[in-house]
């Protein structure tokens, strides 16, 4: 089969949009978070972790730790047990202690709202930016590219990349940017309930007839 030109792909994009919109109109990130400092941290545990295991963690948490100077000032090895069970321990205390040191020290101890300020936070690349602006402050700065999203774009056939910030570039030229967010969230939750990294439900999927099922058999 020739390869499919951009605007034939721009247009398969919208019908899967449409349709994912369709299936999935409750849609939103799942972490649980009140503020945009409670989901800078969940979005930082969350690293190599579930969305379930965070927030069975931060239930706890967010009542022992309330500002980013609670977090800055804490006991390194009591912060390491009250997060031991997200994984990589040590190293997501170091980050978010890091990181609310200078939200402390730099923005009085809020959330900053710009991806060039959050990216030199500790513990914060891209990814956790994107989740910050899309979700705590409603700003459409990129497509948050996490493991259900790189796999659906490669078996929808939207993206033959792998690094994560080529495949956010591959994807914000075929989503109108009012929705780079809410993609993001059509597709985790895609992943989650019917897109399987193993065993995919192809045969129940809302939008097989518009899949190429790009590395399945």
């Amino acid at each position: 089969m020739p390869p499919e030109s951009w605007q034939t792909k721009a247009a398969r994009a919208k019908k899967i949009i449409a349709a994912l919109r369709k299936t999935y109109p409750d849609a939103h990130c799942e972490l649980n978070y009140s503020n945009p400092l409670e989901l800078l941290i969940a979005t930082v545990l969350s690293a190599q972790c579930t969305d379930k295991r965070v927030n069975q963690v931060t239930a706890e948490l967010f009542r022992k730790y309330r500002t980013a100077a609670d977090y800055a000032n804490a006991n390194s090895t009591a912060l390491e047990q009250d997060i031991k069970t997200t994984g990589f321990f040590r190293n997501k205390t170091k980050n978010i202690q890091a990181c609310c040191r200078k939200l402390v020290e730099q923005y009085g101890g809020k959330v900053p709202q710009t991806m060039e300020e959050l990216v030199q936070l500790g513990g914060v690349g891209r990814k956790t930016a994107n989740v910050l602006l899309g979700n705590a402050f409603g700003i459409n700065e990129g497509i948050v590219v996490d493991t259900h999203v790189a796999r659906l774009s490669h078996r929808l056939g939207l993206t033959k990349q792998k690094d994560p910030e080529k495949i956010e570039h591959d994807l914000v030229k075929l989503v109108p940017r009012a929705q780079w967010t809410m993609f993001s969230h059509w597709l985790i939750w895609h992943g989650r309930r019917r897109c399987y990294a193993r065993n995919p439900d192809c045969l129940n999927c809302e939008i097989k007839t518009l899949c190429p099922r790009v590395g399945l058999k």
